[in-house]
């Protein structure tokens, strides 16, 4: 295989990804309706995974704090 139809390749591949979305911990709590003081005791507890960009900056992919707030199932309504 050529490099140039690797590198087309390579390409088409990235177009069909999905890259992750991430939240700020602020945003995270607007999306969940719940104030950032419980998003960080979540993320403290270890129930919401997060990501440290640097010395401060917390970042949160959408789909992991989607997945640590499930639905809980209805009990006989």
């Amino acid at each position: 295989m050529t490099t140039q139809h690797a590198t087309h390749r390579n390409r088409h591949n990235l177009k069909q990804r999905t890259l992750p979305v991430y939240l700020s911990v602020e945003e995270a709590a607007q999306v969940m309706s719940v104030s950032a003081k419980t998003i960080r005791r979540r993320i403290s507890d270890g129930t919401i995974p997060a990501n440290q960009c640097g010395r401060r900056i917390i970042r949160i992919r959408l789909d992991e704090l989607e997945a640590a707030f499930r639905r809980l199932p209805c009990a006989g309504l």
